[in-house]
């Protein structure tokens, strides 16, 4: 598959905001089937929309037919300002949402993240859901439970951790996702950032998606 990636700037509330837009392939699909927005890991300790976990998503949601666009967080690479411990940055995803959807206004919504990226998407997902607005589906990698406050989640989430994380223990999902009754696919041998297991993940989306995503 061979992507294109567009760069993009958006005007944030502290300033520009730095995105990254991928189309499906148009001989694969005629019209995309949905909108997919992906959020990095935390831009404090080296996460931005380059992260492999991140394109990774990416590059799946694509083959999958979405189009899908993915932004740096406040402060890194050419988006300005400075981090906001996941709350200006879940504004700043809602911002790149609304100029997505002056594109792309009717496509189903996903939102996907990895790590720092799923408690803002989590947030989002709470956000949307407040103003009726529906979301598709959530796709949560290294779920950032107990790191940060996560929210409740839809029954249909994928979510997929790794065994060996040692920076979200397995556990602490466990904990997060116990009283929610929400199963989570544990890549065995995995760490954190799924070195050499890239691959698992794109190949759980895939085999988890149009059988029960409704698509």
């Amino acid at each position: 598959m061979n992507v294109q990636t567009a760069y993009f700037l958006i005007p944030g509330a502290v300033g520009q905001l730095a995105c990254a837009l991928d189309l499906p392939d148009p001989e694969v699909f005629a019209s995309p089937r949905g909108l997919a927005l992906v959020a990095h890991p935390h831009p404090l300790y080296g996460g931005s929309m380059d992260n492999k976990v991140a394109q990774t998503l990416a590059r799946t949601f694509v083959g999958l037919g979405y189009v899908t666009v993915r932004m740096n967080f406040r402060g890194v690479g050419k988006s300005e300002g400075v981090h906001d411990a996941g709350i200006g940055e879940t504004d700043d995803m809602a911002l790149l949402l609304a100029h997505m959807r002056q594109q792309y206004p009717d496509l189903p919504l996903v939102l996907g993240g990895f790590s720092f990226g799923t408690f803002v998407q989590a947030r989002l997902y709470q956000q949307l859901i407040s103003e009726g607005k529906a979301v598709q589906r959530l796709v949560l990698v290294g779920a950032a439970a107990g790191k940060w406050a996560m929210p409740e989640i839809a029954a249909n989430t994928i979510l997929i951790h790794g065994e060996l994380d040692d920076t979200i223990p397995l556990q602490a999902v466990f904990d997060w996702l116990r009283p929610q009754d929400i199963p989570v696919v544990v890549i065995p041998g995995a760490d954190h950032f799924f070195h050499r297991r890239l691959q698992h993940i794109k190949n759980i989306v895939v085999s988890m998606w149009d059988h029960t995503t409704g698509s």
